[in-house]
């Protein structure tokens, strides 16, 4: 499984993931997105999206550790990946046809979505 994880760039921004290597990625509180990151694997791809700001994709993280024991604040330790050869922005993905129907556009506030293999390989490409 693949995902996207939505971060506000002025919080915590994909320079800061680079710089720091590994983070625990927390402060979910919606239940669907607790439940995605409750069934989070190690090794798992992950495409970090800068909401708010930006409103771009852009660059990967690897799932490194899950710990679920408190299901209302999985622990989900990511390493950090690569920036992506070109950033893409929210209208150029909403006009994708491989995120047609895509849940991130049905639940816009949604910080944890899972992704296709399609949605992935477009978003990195």
């Amino acid at each position: 499984m693949n995902y996207l994880l939505k971060s506000e760039p002025d919080k915590y921004s994909y320079d800061d993931l680079l710089r720091d290597g590994e983070t625990i990625w927390d402060g979910i509180k919606n239940p669907q997105a607790l439940m995605t990151l409750r069934n989070m694997k190690k090794g798992e791809h992950c495409v970090i999206y800068h909401s708010n700001v930006g409103k771009e994709a852009v660059g990967t993280a690897t799932v490194q550790s899950v710990d679920a024991t408190d299901p209302k604040n999985p622990i989900v330790k990511l390493k950090a990946g690569k920036r992506l050869k070109r950033a893409k922005p929210l209208a150029e993905i909403r006009d994708a046809g491989v995120f047609q129907g895509s849940i991130m556009f049905r639940q816009f506030r949604l910080s944890v979505v899972p992704l296709t293999d399609g949605q992935y390989d477009w978003l990195i490409a």
